[in-house]
């Protein structure tokens, strides 16, 4: 029985790498996402903490102005830092949208090839199925010839 042989699985391994190399950058687009949302959530805490001490600051007693106008600044920092990360974030989800596009229309091309190449090796074995019943029947067909002669 001869071996089934795929004729494009080169193109196949060649979609596979491709599909592999997009899923690798997809998983480095969702780590970036994962790393900005990490530093935002680190901002919320500080702005949060900076509000405490914002209101600890301007209870009753002694007010010290310079510490005021300070954490107000250092809030608005943490504001501009805030808003820096969502447009940011926004930029990357964008990336991240247009990977996972990439990764199924790499996904889809290798699937087109292993259905083509599913479907060449059942053919490839119905082939040879027939062809080994072909062979037994000749060779049943030269016996009953023999037995009969005899």
């Amino acid at each position: 029985m001869a071996k089934f042989h795929f004729r494009l699985a080169t193109l196949l391994r060649l979609g596979e790498s491709v599909r592999d190399e997009r899923r690798a950058h997809l998983a480095e687009a969702y780590r970036a996402d994962e790393l900005l949302e990490a530093h935002e959530a680190a901002l919320a805490k500080e702005l949060a903490a900076l509000r405490a001490a914002g209101r600890t600051a301007v209870m009753p007693g002694t007010v010290d102005l310079d510490q005021l106008v300070d954490a107000q600044r250092y809030e608005l920092s943490v504001r501009s830092q805030q808003k820096h990360f969502a447009r940011q974030r926004q930029a990357v989800a964008g990336e991240i949208e247009r990977r996972r596009e990439a990764l199924l229309a790499a996904n889809r091309e290798v699937r087109v090839l292993e259905k083509l190449r599913d479907r060449q090796a059942q053919r490839h074995q119905a082939a040879e199925a027939r062809r080994d019943i072909r062979q037994l029947d000749e060779v049943a067909a030269s016996r009953c010839c023999r037995e009969e002669g005899e």
